[in-house]
């Protein structure tokens, strides 16, 4: 299995090379030249596999020969072990149409860790054996930063700078990452928003003078590694409501792109999706994308659902140039047009094939809170308000019978209630405590550096903080 760049200037790589890589150094994103495929055969045979197992089997293709498949289990293994649920996702039942697929049973809580968990010992298993010292660099809206630390914190061989946008993640989130004190983990609360961080990241990979002194390595779902294990939860998932037989939708809060791509990868090897929803809050440039083919970026509006408050939605790239004929030279030049003018159109041939699989949904603050009452009123459950921006618009398909009634429709919950427990009080009265597991988060110390939305500023202070 090779991998390729969607701006298709960059040399095709091996999954090893592509994981420790992150971004291409054309500035595109790497995708397998082609899709594998799994047979009704094989997706069948998954229904009596365990979490772990069904991840070994699932990622094979993807991996190809850069380790066997008893170095595969090995790792699967080590990374699901630690789960506080033995099904590490587990399905939850909501009415006889709505399901949630419950994805915070990491260690941070979040969907993040089902797939950062297994990127930490891919991360260890690749550098063993050699000198290279790997420096990641990431941006968080809030989770991806707590699962990213917790993965790698520690590890030799490793350093993490991870960029936060001041003031913009809950208590719980931005406590998660600072009490972390490990040697190599480095935290950064910069003046800005999460698109702010973002474009910092991705311009230091494109930045000689960094890339010079430092081997660089995302966390983000820019990383491959860390998308394609997210792909296994929507097998998991849909083996246990029937597929390969049966035919079930997704509902998927969606800000930077990665875990609904995910479900578009799943649906390219051949799992029966009917639909993905890709649920957005009032930062809606995908819903507009996908509705109207208007990619236009505005002003990033804070809201309760903090890892959604994204207006530059890194994995859409990936979409493009999927269902855009995979012309790496087409792509590249309608994302220079729209890095520059921070909008674009995209093509027929974009939005026909993208809607052949997905439609969208915006939804706004009082919508969200609906939804999270209608949960605990109707099933009992507490939900965080990502997961309510999802789910509601999972109610609206349902009731606009936008599909056939005999498919499920699941909802992925993407972060265990009491990481946002103001907003769950808010809206249910209810109050959602955090695991004993998380222990005195509290009371713990915080350490991080603040610094101004600057990207030489950043810069140099990665440069400093990594030295050896």
């Amino acid at each position: 299995m090779l991998y390729q760049s969607t701006r298709g200037c960059a040399p095709h790589i091996d999954f090893r090379s592509a994981t420790l890589a992150g971004l291409a150094p054309d500035g595109g994103l790497y995708l397998p030249q082609n899709w594998p495929r799994f047979s009704e055969a094989d997706i069948a045979d998954l229904a009596g596999c365990d979490y772990a197992e069904t991840a070994a089997r699932v990622l094979a293709p993807f991996v190809g020969d850069c380790l066997s498949g008893a170095e595969l289990r090995d790792l699967t293994r080590a990374a699901y072990g630690a789960f506080s649920h033995d099904a590490v996702t587990p399905l939850v039942q909501l009415n006889e149409r709505n399901w949630l697929l419950e994805l915070f049973h990491g260690p941070t809580l979040a969907f993040k860790d089902v797939a950062l968990q297994l990127l930490g010992h891919l991360f260890e298993r690749f550098l063993t054996g050699t000198n290279t010292h790997l420096t990641i660099v990431g941006a968080t809206s809030g989770d991806t930063g707590s699962a990213a630390i917790n993965a790698v914190a520690n590890r030799a061989q490793i350093s993490i700078v991870m960029l936060h946008p001041k003031g913009r993640v809950s208590d719980v989130q931005r406590r998660q990452m600072t009490t972390v004190l490990a040697e190599n983990v480095h935290n950064v609360a910069i003046d800005g928003s999460f698109d702010d961080a973002q474009a910092m990241v991705k311009r230091m990979f494109a930045d000689e003078l960094v890339t010079g002194q430092r081997t660089l390595s995302a966390v983000n779902s820019i990383n491959w590694a860390r998308l394609a294990a997210q792909v296994v939860y929507y097998f998991y998932a849909a083996v246990r409501l029937g597929a390969p037989q049966r035919q079930v939708a997704f509902s998927v809060p969606t800000g930077n792109f990665g875990d609904v791509f995910a479900g578009h990868v799943a649906a390219q090897v051949g799992l029966p999706i009917a639909r993905l929803i890709v649920a957005t809050n009032v930062n809606d440039i995908l819903h507009r994308a996908l509705s109207t083919g208007d990619y236009s970026a505005s002003m990033v509006v804070p809201t309760a659902t903090p890892s959604m408050d994204i207006q530059v939605s890194s994995n859409f790239e990936r979409l493009l140039f999927d269902v855009g004929g995979r012309d790496g030279a087409a792509l590249a030049a309608q994302m220079r047009g729209f890095e520059a003018a921070r909008t674009m159109q995209l093509t027929n041939s974009q939005r026909t094939s993208a809607a052949r699989l997905m439609t969208s949904a915006r939804i706004d603050g009082e919508a969200m809170g609906q939804a999270m009452l209608w949960a605990w009123d109707h099933a009992g459950q507490l939900i965080d308000p990502h997961t309510a921006v999802a789910l509601s618009a999972a109610i609206s398909a349902a009731r606009d019978s936008m599909l056939d009634p005999a498919i499920p429709i699941v909802t992925l919950a993407t972060a265990h209630p009491a990481k946002f427990g103001d907003a769950v009080m808010a809206a249910t009265g209810q109050n959602s405590a955090l695991p004993a597991r998380l222990g005195n988060l509290f009371d713990r110390e915080e350490r991080c550096t603040h610094l101004p939305g600057d990207y030489g500023a950043v810069r140099d202070f990665v440069l400093a903080a990594t030295a050896s």
